[in-house]
């Protein structure tokens, strides 16, 4: 396994993504800095509910990574279902710290979903909560929310949605480690 993932720059060279492998990355660019409690690779498990869904259990995997010359964290996520490991969800995207503790993000899903995000974070409390503020392709999602704690090494975040017929509420939660 690799702490890096491959990417190029504008000029379509090759750069690397610091990961969370087994060596240790490079210091983040400053703008990163204060998200850095969010670097390298999670795994844990979730569960979900909705009002118009049976409650579910699956597994995850989050990789937050960066490249040291970069102001943005590279996210990916992908979840299986707890019984059978058979694959459910994948989405990408980046996030873009910014100095006055404000965040950007863009999240594309496997389902075609995309999302624009922004909120803010605190480094201190190890905090980041976001509100969605385009999210597109999708014709019955009308609003997500996300918010994210580490507490004792672990990782939780709780996704809230809002669709055409319910309101914003609690669809999934995940408490995730280090790996």
């Amino acid at each position: 396994m690799t702490s890096r993932n491959k990417s190029r720059n504008r000029n379509g060279d090759p750069e690397e993504m610091e990961g969370g492998g087994a060596t240790a990355p490079a210091a983040p660019h400053p703008a990163v800095a204060p998200l850095a409690f969010l670097l390298g690779k999670w795994r844990g498990e979730g569960e979900g509910s909705f009002p118009t869904i049976s409650p579910f259990r699956y597994g995850e995997e989050l990789l937050f990574s960066h490249h040291p010359s970069k102001p943005v964290i590279s996210y990916t996520q992908r979840t299986w279902k707890a019984a059978s490991g058979e694959p459910m969800h994948a989405e990408s995207g980046y996030w873009r710290p910014r100095p006055d503790g404000s965040v950007e993000v863009v999240i594309s899903q496997s389902t075609g979903l995309a999302e624009v995000q922004k909120g803010s974070f605190d480094a201190e409390k190890k905090t980041v909560t976001l509100q969605s503020e385009l999210v597109g392709n999708a014709s019955k999602v009308k609003q997500i929310t996300r918010a994210f704690q580490l507490v004792d090494g672990e990782l939780t975040y709780v996704v809230q949605m809002a669709t055409i017929t319910t309101s914003l509420q609690p669809h999934l939660k995940a408490l995730l480690k280090k790996i």
